[in-house]
C-alpha cells in the first residue's frame, strides 16, 4: 500500500466515527446544548467529507463497466437493505405493515442511492471546466429547495443539494491536497473547528436541518429569498469545514488504518444497532460530560468491530455478493485448528 493510501484510509475510518458517534448523541441533542452543538459541528463535515472523498475515488467513471461495477457495488445492497430496514423497524416499533417501499430510502441508505446517481451525473457535468461544472451544481443546489416535491423521495434532495461536493472531489487533484496537509493549514484548520464550534455555540437556535440538506425550503420556514442565502452560507461552512478536517487527518499507518476500507460495512451495519440503543433504557444512563466520553468510546469500539475481519467476513455476502473474506476466514481457522491439534498430539 503507498502512503498516500493511508491518508485517505485514515480519513474514512475516522468520518465513519464520526457517522457512529453522531447517530448515538442523536438522542441526547435536546436534553443538553453542549452536545447539541457537537452534533452540529461533527455534521458539518462528516458527510460532505465522506462525498467529498467518494468524489475523489470517482474518476475512473469512464472506464468501461464502470456504471455496471457501481450498480452492482450500491444499488443491489440498496435494495436489500432497504427490505431488511423495512423488516427490523416492522418488529422494532411494531408497525401494522412492513413499508417496503424502494423509492423511501429508509435513514442512512440515503447515501447509497445519492452516490449512485452522482456518478451518473459526472457524465454531464465532468464535460465542463470546474470553474463552471461547480458553478452550475451549486446553483442547481440552491434553486431545488424551492421545489416542495423534491424530498426524501429517491434521496432527490440530498442529491443536488451534496453534488457540489462529490463534484468538487472529482476535481480535487494531488496537488491540491499537498497544500491541505501542509503545516500551516492544519493551524487554521483548527482555528475554523474553534470558530464554528463557538457559533454553533453561542447560536443555539441555527436548525440543524440545514446540515442534512434533506428537505425543501418550505418545510423547514424559509421558502424566501433568504433561504437561498443560508443553503449557500451552509454550503461555505461545509467546505471550509470538510477542507479543515482533511487538514487535520493524519498521514501515517495506525492501527485502525487497514479498516478503512471497510466503512460501507460500518455504514450499513450501524444502524441496526443505533436503533436499538435509541428504544433501550441504556440511553437514560447518559447524562453526563464524562458518560458521553464513554459513548464516544462506545462509538470507537462499534466502528472497530464493525469494520472488522470477523465482522466483514460474516457479512461480506449481504453487502458485496461475494464469499471471499468468507471463505479466507475458513481457510485460517482451519489452518488455526489444525496446528493447534498437531501442536497437542506430538
Amino acid at each position: 500500500m503507498e502512503k498516500r493510501n493511508f491518508y485517505f484510509d485514515n480519513a474514512k475510518f475516522i468520518l465513519i466515527f464520526f457517522v457512529v458517534f453522531g447517530h448515538l448523541l442523536r438522542s441526547f441533542i435536546e436534553d443538553n446544548e453542549t452536545i447539541f452543538t457537537v452534533y452540529k459541528v461533527i455534521y458539518s463535515f462528516h458527510m460532505p467529507a465522506f462525498i467529498l472523498v467518494s468524489g475523489f475515488f470517482a474518476k475512473g467513471y469512464y472506464e468501461k463497466g464502470y456504471i455496471q461495477k457501481i450498480a452492482k457495488k450500491l444499488i443491489l445492497p440498496y435494495l436489500l437493505f432497504q427490505g431488511i430496514y423495512s423488516l427490523f423497524y416492522y418488529y422494532l416499533y411494531n408497525r401494522p405493515s412492513i413499508d417496503m417501499d424502494p423509492f423511501n430510502p429508509h435513514w442512512s441508505l440515503w447515501f447509497l442511492i445519492s452516490l449512485f446517481c452522482w456518478n451518473i451525473m459526472l457524465l454531464l457535468f465532468s464535460k465542463f471546466k470546474p470553474v463552471y461544472a461547480l458553478t452550475g451544481a451549486v446553483f442547481i443546489g440552491l434553486a431545488i429547495g424551492y421545489v416542495d416535491w423534491v424530498s426524501n423521495y429517491l434521496s432527490l434532495s440530498r442529491t443536488f443539494v451534496f453534488f457540489p461536493l462529490f463534484l468538487a472531489g472529482y476535481f480535487l487533484k494531488k496537488e491540491h491536497l499537498a497544500l491541505i496537509m501542509r503545516p500551516s493549514a492544519r493551524a487554521s484548520a483548527i482555528g475554523i473547528f474553534a470558530i464554528a464550534t463557538a457559533l454553533f455555540y453561542l447560536y443555539p437556535d441555527i436548525n440543524y436541518q440545514w446540515l442534512l440538506g434533506s428537505k425543501p425550503y418550505a418545510e423547514m420556514g424559509a421558502a424566501s429569498f433568504t433561504a437561498l442565502l443560508t443553503r449557500l452560507g451552509f454550503y461555505l461552512l461545509s467546505f471550509l469545514m470538510v477542507f479543515s478536517f482533511l487538514a487535520c487527518v493524519p498521514k501515517g499507518q495506525y492501527f485502525f488504518t487497514r479498516l478503512g476500507k471497510n466503512t460501507l460495512y460500518v455504514y450499513l451495519l450501524h444502524g441496526f444497532i443505533v436503533r436499538l440503543f435509541r428504544e433501550s433504557d441504556l440511553q437514560n444512563y447518559f447524562n453526563e460530560p464524562e458518560q458521553f466520553l464513554m459513548l464516544a468510546s462506545i462509538s470507537l469500539l462499534l466502528t472497530l468491530l464493525l469494520s472488522s475481519g470477523l465482522a466483514t467476513a460474516l457479512t461480506q455476502p449481504l453487502i458485496e455478493l461475494k464469499t471471499a473474506k468468507l471463505h479466507t476466514l475458513k481457510v485460517r481457522l482451519t489452518a488455526m485448528l489444525k496446528f493447534y491439534r498437531n501442536k497437542r498430539f506430538n
